[in-house]
């Protein structure tokens, strides 16, 4: 597994890092995102999908559990997911998660409460981590990625 480390000091750097995950995104890829509540995972989610070229609201999905992301305008298709409120990852056959992923990116918020991504090829799993006491400092993205990652990782 490759790891890359990127200090993103502020929103735009956010949105910047956004921005370079989105230019190599393929369909069938998860971007499994982690870290403590208010880290920044919905808002580095915001940031890919306005760089897939999403132009509306962005709500996050801890209650919907999954948003669907398919316009035209976009240069795939996209399913955001926060698992959060699963109890136990059986429940992602209830929801039909497999039928929302065939031919999109996934973005997995809180994947450790679906049992996880990082076994398959695709999956970009991403910690976020504040910097300094309440997080003044911006945050640091850990970046690990599978095999299908080598050779683009952020």
């Amino acid at each position: 597994m490759i790891e890359t480390r990127c200090h993103l000091p502020d929103l735009a750097a956010m949105a910047g890092y956004g921005t370079v995950l989105a230019g190599r995104l393929r369909a069938g890829d998860v971007v499994a995102l982690s870290g403590g509540l208010g880290a920044g995972k919905t808002t580095l989610a915001r940031a890919i999908l306005a760089a897939l070229g999403h132009a509306g609201e962005v709500p996050s999905p801890t209650f919907t559990i999954i948003e669907s992301y398919a316009s035209p305008a976009m240069r795939l298709p996209v399913v955001h997911a926060d698992f959060y409120r699963l109890d136990d990852p059986s429940e992602l056959a209830e929801i039909g998660l497999d039928e929302y992923r065939e031919g999109a990116v996934l973005l997995a918020e809180w994947p450790d409460h679906a049992g996880g991504f990082a076994h398959e090829p695709g999956c970009l799993s991403i910690t976020l981590e504040p910097v300094g006491e309440s997080g003044e400092g911006g945050r640091i993205a850990i970046a690990r990625g599978g095999a299908d990652w080598v050779g683009r990782m952020p």
